[in-house]
């Protein structure tokens, strides 16, 4: 993962050697996906995609309904039963078919870089270099952990033979945002399936094809019926996901606001939850930095994925001995940035999701600059069609203003002075969100004072959005509970049980 981000960061793009893109893939599945067959919605409502570099719309999509969740969950609970043949299949076996799923993916890797592209406007090189292989051996990853989550034998006092058994919780309910659509459904559905369990998967409305395609080649791959189900529709979907009495666990990626009526929502009936929200993650640069390496890579962890990305580094906190060559740099570099087409390669950024997105950045730009932020590149949209905002940055910034609060989800670079360690320590703290961070410097006495004192559920030093499947990765405070990827990303998806049996005797 590393090097496929260093090679996006750092190499002329068009260097690139990777298969042409499909500009305009065939739009195969537009359905809903329940117990491995296509449905209509049972209201007979569509609702349309839309591409966002040219705003135009791509396809209908069936929009689901509580009585299509109801009819889907019915499919996953039966898919669950007691003796179904996802629970009698042997643990090796469903590794086998997530292999399977993966190299289907693998083998349509053009096709659903080029549908994720057209679907959700990010460079093609981007979908095909990063996106759908990290989906991929994400799947690879957990399908090798399918045999080995199992329990102990643990030591019990007097005659009694204990063990536990690490069982699935049952019917996942799985809400997945806009911005990494194959990725995150990746992320959801390893863990749950490599588990035992059995899943409803509701994609963003913006982004539903990748998942719908992906639902397809689960059918392929010979899952057995009800054990995945895939449901495009709007939050009414999600809603009645999280309040139906036969779902068991809701895994949701999104916003904090949506996280914390998700939580609520689930709080009547218990519900496992695990909730990956938003950021506003501070980026620390010290003095003693590579000033060149720090400049781009702190560029590349705001801007990457036309800034939305929940752990960007929004909060650039730059020590005051280097502050103005540093803005200057980023300034810059961001000048330079080439926006366009998201299927030209000779590109870095394509447009936002959509216009509300649009509408929200420059808005808050334009707060950036009342409150007396200094703009320094950037800050309006480009005269071309489609929801596209120019790289911008912003130097002076005070940890008060708005745009140093507030999750702006977009290519908007916060760079905001500090002079001492506790200070900054003290300052990237002080936010209701605590997903990532990051340390540049060449001092390790200074990073591992950093790394203790930062509040955050991922560090990253002298590097920048590196993710992978065995590092965990999740928030702390408003940022989210529990971890995606790693084995800790298991833990998300089974109930412990202990057994004790009474023994004639025990013998050590």
């Amino acid at each position: 993962m590393f090097k496929v981000i260093r090679s996006l960061n750092s190499v002329p793009k068009r260097c690139y050697s990777i298969p042409a893109p499909k500009e305009k893939p065939q739009i195969l599945y537009t359905g809903l996906f329940i117990n491995n067959e296509w449905h209509k919605s049972e209201s007979g409502k569509t609702f349309q995609t839309i591409n966002p570099a040219t705003e135009e719309v791509i396809a209908d999509v069936q929009e689901s309904s509580k009585a299509d969740v109801d009819k889907a969950v019915e499919a996953a609970r039966n898919a669950f039963k007691l003796n179904s043949p996802w629970r009698r299949m042997d643990a090796s076996s469903r590794g086998k078919l997530i292999h399977k799923l993966a190299n289907l993916m693998k083998r349509d890797r053009v096709y659903l870089a080029s549908l994720e592209t057209l679907d959700n406007g990010k460079p093609y090189a981007m979908s095909y270099n990063v996106d759908v292989p990290m989906a991929i051996n994400n799947l690879h990853y957990f399908a090798g952990w399918a045999d080995k989550n199992h329990g102990k034998v643990i030591p019990m006092d007097g005659d009694y033979f204990v063990y536990t058994r690490h069982e699935p919780i049952g019917v996942c309910g799985q809400i997945i945002p806009w911005n990494f659509p194959i990725l995150m459904a990746a992320w959801k559905l390893g863990p749950a399936l490599a588990t035992g369990n059995t899943i409803v998967l509701k994609p963003a409305e913006q982004t539903p094809l990748t998942a719908l395609y992906i639902a397809q080649l689960s059918r392929e791959a010979g899952f057995p019926d009800g054990v995945i189900n895939v449901l495009p529709g709007y939050g009414t979907a999600g809603q009645a996901l999280v309040d139906h009495p036969h779902v068991d666990k809701i895994a949701f990626t999104g916003s904090t606001d949506v996280g914390k009526k998700i939580k609520s929502g689930a709080a009547s009936s218990l519900k496992r939850t695990t909730l990956e929200l938003g950021g506003k993650s501070p980026n620390i640069v010290l003095a003693d930095c590579d000033l060149a390496h720090a400049v781009e890579t702190s560029h590349f962890g705001l801007f990457f994925n036309m800034g939305q990305c929940c752990c960007a580094g929004s909060r650039t906190f730059v020590e005051d001995k280097i502050y103005d060559e540093f803005v200057e740099r980023s300034a810059e570099r961001a000048k330079r940035r080439t926006i366009g087409n998201p299927f030209d390669l000779a590109n870095e950024q394509g447009p936002q999701i959509d216009k509300a997105a649009q509408d929200k950045i420059l808005r808050l730009i334009e707060t950036g600059k009342k409150e007396g932020a200094r703009l320094v590149a950037g800050g309006t949209h480009p005269a071309m069609k489609g929801y596209y905002i120019e790289p911008t940055v912003f130097a002076d910034v005070s940890d008060d203003m708005t745009i140093a609060r507030e999750e702006i989800f977009g290519p908007v670079q916060q760079i905001i002075r500090f002079k001492k360690l506790d200070e900054v320590i003290e300052r990237a703290n002080d936010s209701e969100y605590g997903l990532a961070a990051a340390i540049f410097s060449k001092d390790i006495d200074k990073i591992n004072y950093l790394i203790q004192g930062v509040r955050a559920g991922t560090v990253w030093v002298n590097t920048y959005n590196v993710l992978g499947s065995q590092a965990p990765f999740g928030g702390y405070k408003q940022s989210g509970h529990g971890r995606e990827n790693s084995e800790y990303g298991l833990q998300n998806y089974t109930e412990i049980k202990s057994v004790i049996t009474k023994v004639l005797g025990k013998n050590s």
